[in-house]
């Protein structure tokens, strides 16, 4: 907030002069701040009078690089610039965002106000921290990371006096500084309202950006009013599966009075007085609509459980005991053994240094795995840091997982960067798809797994780096070995223990898998699948997997007319009911039995009964040899158990 109304142009010049050719230093009516900028902006040895223009603009290609580096920056901001560029349109104003380092990433708005000298100072590319343009918007809430309005005269530099703008970061759910949104136009056509109205696309970034982080966690809304929950003024809350704050919004730590230094330390139970694990129970009600609860403090407070949280799945997954299993072995508690046993194995080992290799097709769920594995391990309270050597383009990779010093290279951020192995240390660094990685940079790779010690690009300094491995891959890495495409040695590094996660058509909890994928696309309303698309769906190969099924069973439940709550053939894509059909007919060919009709959208009136003679026919051609029925039948033992307790 201003601390002070904005004073004429020649009061606020008289006083810049004066700090610069005299030391005296501004006066107490103006802004604290703003005086504070001025005084830094000097220290850094600019001169007011001085061009805005600035010679380390970054080129095309290392602009190219900043955004790859600024991807999930740039994904959760560009569709709020949009909707903030449409309340600002026809004022003369454009929107900015800028990364970490104050360089302009991306650009939106009327440019007509401008010179084409002012255009080339705010195309993106341009650095507009306050050692390269002096006091400014962007510049110095990257300095104080705060939001703040700068307006005419209180600019540093007088070329850029023209300009009226406000800017507020963006913090990650750690609090660590993201980037700098801002709206800057014309001096004379500044708004009051203008950084409240930044202020509050900025909360929404943020809010989408700790959403998708903490998928993985367990995500908590709370609001002083159950109306607020699922509001921009929602505070967000992230805690590990033992009642552990690994991440927070903003507005979440203004309502429990708690500071991003709190993240990792503070529990639960220091918040609330309502047990962390009763809010977890299948029972809850917490998980289907707000809930009241006393804080340790003495305040009410609505909370809910977000209903997309993945781990709210892999909890059903992960931590169902194998008693468990077999007692509830028809209920919504069923877990496939292939996975809960890989389960049960890496959490055996995961915290005795013994690095983990999780293969499986692609889709399966690795990451998902991985994230619960992370959850369960000591490490829970640190970061989880998923790196794709597959998405990341090969002459990025170096500086994304070996991170790099100032000045490294041309165009390399003016603090350096961490990097994925050292952003890790203490917790848990996921390699998906190593399979793909380079082969120079599998030699670096397995340096520092020996040494447990990085040198970053440009530096001869190591630096000691401590982490949970665990890697994945969809590929035969043996395979790549022979053909010269992977080191050995790496491989037996990361080989500490191999677990291959089963397929989707391998899994004997198909029907368990597709309830909670519905819970988590439609949380206020129960969607059930019609019994004899889901007896077809279930015996269909899923070549895409976990993922194929998730993008399947999410258009469903969108196209579902308002009143509607099962979905049956129409609310399926024209080409999955076509394969269906082929993958039946195929079956055909091979002389296997049906399990279900070939054209099933054509023939489910007596699907029932036909299904259930299906079953026989198998049971009594192999003379009641469940496991080779089964495997005529295409499916495991235990889907066939599971169907005929379904059919009966």
């Amino acid at each position: 907030m201003r601390q002070h109304a904005i004073l004429p142009t020649t009061h606020l010049k008289q006083a810049r002069l004066q700090l610069v050719e005299q030391g005296i230093h501004p006066k107490a009516e103006i802004d604290l701040r703003v005086a504070q900028s001025w005084q830094r902006s000097f220290s850094a040895g600019l001169s007011p009078l001085g061009k805005s223009d600035c010679a380390d603009n970054l080129s095309d290609r290392h602009l190219q690089l900043a955004r790859e580096l600024n991807h999930d920056l740039l994904s959760h901001s560009e569709p709020v610039i949009e909707y903030l560029f449409e309340q600002v349109r026809h004022s003369h104003s454009m929107v900015i965002l800028a990364d970490a380092q104050g360089v302009l990433m991306h650009t939106l708005g009327d440019l007509d106000f401008l010179s084409k000298a002012d255009r080339v100072a705010l195309k993106c590319g341009a650095s507009w921290a306050e050692h390269h343009r002096g006091t400014n918007a962007i510049g110095t809430a990257l300095a104080e990371t705060s939001e703040i309005e700068i307006n005419g005269a209180e600019h540093y530099l007088e070329p850029n006096e023209f300009l009226t703008c406000a800017a507020s970061p963006i913090l990650s759910a750690q609090g660590q500084l993201m980037g700098i949104l801002d709206i800057s136009g014309d001096h004379r056509s500044r708004h009051p309202h203008t950084l409240g109205l930044v202020s509050t696309a900025a909360q929404m970034i943020e809010n989408s950006m700790v959403m998708s982080s903490c998928q993985h966690q367990i995500l908590v809304q709370i609001h002083p009013r159950a109306e607020g929950i699922g509001s921009v003024a929602q505070g967000l809350l992230a805690f590990s599966e033992d009642g552990c704050l690994l991440g927070a919004n903003r507005k979440a730590l203004s309502l429990l009075k708690l500071s991003y230094h709190d993240i990792g330390v503070c529990r639960w139970t220091h918040l609330f007085d309502k047990g962390f694990h009763s809010i977890l129970s299948p029972q809850s009600k917490i998980m289907l609509q707000a809930d009241m609860l006393h804080t340790r403090f003495g305040t009410q407070i609505y909370a809910m459980v977000h209903g997309q949280s993945r781990l709210r799945q892999r909890l059903t997954v992960l931590d169902v005991e194998p008693q468990q299993v077999a007692q509830h072995n028809s209920s919504a508690n069923t877990v496939d053994q292939e996975w809960q046993a890989a389960a049960e194995k890496a959490r055996k080992v995961i915290d005795k240094a013994i690095p983990l290799l999780i293969t499986g097709e692609s889709g399966v769920g690795k990451e998902v795995f991985a994230q619960g594995i992370h959850a369960s391990s000591a490490r829970r309270a640190q970061a989880f840091v998923a790196v794709n050597c597959a998405a990341i383009p090969e002459h990025l990779i170096e500086a994304e997982l070996f991170g790099y010093v100032a000045g490294a290279y041309t165009g390399a951020s003016k603090q350096g960067a961490l990097g994925k192995l050292r952003e890790a240390h203490g917790g848990t660094l996921f390699l998906d798809e190593i399979g793909d990685m380079p082969l120079a940079l599998q030699t670096r790779l397995l340096r520092v797994l020996q040494e447990r010690r990085v040198t970053p690009l440009g530096s001869s300094k190591a630096i000691e780096v401590d982490f949970n491995l665990i890697c994945a891959t969809h590929q035969q890495l043996k395979q790549r070995v022979l053909q010269g495409q992977f080191r050995e040695d790496l491989f037996y590094r990361i080989n500490g223990l191999t677990l291959c996660l089963p397929a989707l058509r391998e899994r004997a909890d198909f029907a368990q898998l597709c309830e909670r994928m519905l819970r988590e696309f439609s949380p206020a309303l129960a969607i059930s699948i019609a019994p004899e698309v889901l007896v077809a769906m279930s015996t269909y190969s899923w070549p895409g997997n976990l993922r194929q099924l998730s993008h399947v069973l999410r258009a469903a439940v969108a196209l579902l007319d308002e009143r509607e709550t099962i979905i049956a053939w129409q609310h399926l894509a024209d080409d999955l009911v076509t394969e269906i059909g082929s993958h039946q007919l195929g079956k055909l060919s091979d002389n296997r039995v049906l399990s279900t009709p070939i054209a099933a959208p054509l023939e489910t009136d007596n699907l029932h009964e036909r299904s259930l003679q299906v079953i026989q026919q198998a049971l009594q051609k192999t003379q009641g040899n469940v496991s080779a029925a089964a495997r005529n039948l295409g499916i495991s033992r235990q889907t066939l158990y599971r169907k005929l307790q379904e059919l009966r």
